[in-house]
């Protein structure tokens, strides 16, 4: 079964898109002079945001950034990214100055990371984001996926359970278009998390107040611009704060 990467999926194009955008352009500096919220989504795929920074480490998106061989890319490569989604990997290093961005999103990323690439990744959100700048993303549910494992009685239930993780793999990509596939696809997730688990990872990396989120409870506005409730249902949704006091 091919499962497509949460990252990869593209906008919705509904009125509340159009709402999103409006509000961003609406969000210039204010009238006292106050420059707007610099704002980071990492893994954007697909879904890029207005107003926002969007990165994604694809090496399609690579390819098709490549100054004159990019066009030729852009239209031989699939899928065809957006203008305004760049290059930019979280576990290197991303290009914002120490503290100096307001709010970070991810929006199932973190679950394609392995677990020393997961620590990476906070570090380096912690890293860019200011004392008591926020950082908010969403991943899928070990526990609520485990949860209905264990419930069900279905004959099936274990490769269900593998199905919907992406644990499993039913077949092998052979050959060197199937490596190829692999290495541009990375559908799949390598490790999950219950939010005990990534609590810990948090704090470890720096941050406090973190609580489980839900579609649209942020703190901030801001991620009004960025959030899609399809990729919340269901799912493991977070938000935390940089410690005013922590060396990442």
């Amino acid at each position: 079964m091919s499962i497509q990467p949460h990252h990869l999926i593209a906008p919705d194009d509904s009125p509340l898109r159009w709402r999103r955008e409006r509000l961003a352009r609406s969000r210039g500096p204010g009238n006292d002079g106050t420059p707007r919220a610099c704002c980071v989504h990492y893994g954007c795929g697909l879904s890029t945001a207005v107003g926002w920074h969007n990165y994604d480490a694809s090496p399609t998106l690579y390819l098709q950034r490549l100054p004159l061989a990019g066009a030729l890319f852009r239209r031989a490569v699939r899928p065809r990214f957006p203008a305004d989604a760049r290059f930019g990997d979280v576990l290197r290093r991303l290009p914002h100055a120490d503290n100096s961005v307001d709010f970070v999103y991810c929006s199932h990323v973190l679950e394609h990371l392995c677990l020393q690439d997961l620590r990476a990744a906070l570090r380096e959100t912690c890293r860019i984001l200011r004392p008591g700048g926020v950082f908010r993303g969403v991943l899928p549910d070990l526990d609520a996926d485990a949860r209905n494992y264990l419930d069900s009685a279905s004959e099936d239930a274990c490769s269900q359970f593998m199905r919907t993780t992406a644990l499993g793999q039913s077949d092998r990509n052979r050959g060197p278009l199937g490596f190829l596939k692999d290495l541009l696809g990375n559908s799949r997730h390598l490790w999950m998390w219950d939010f005990k688990g990534l609590r810990a990872e948090l704090t470890r990396a720096g941050f406090v107040e973190i609580r489980r989120a839900v579609h649209g409870d942020a703190a901030h506005s801001s991620y009004l611009t960025v959030e899609q409730r399809d990729r919340w249902e269901g799912c493991l949704g977070f938000e935390c704060r940089k410690a005013t006091e922590v060396a990442c």
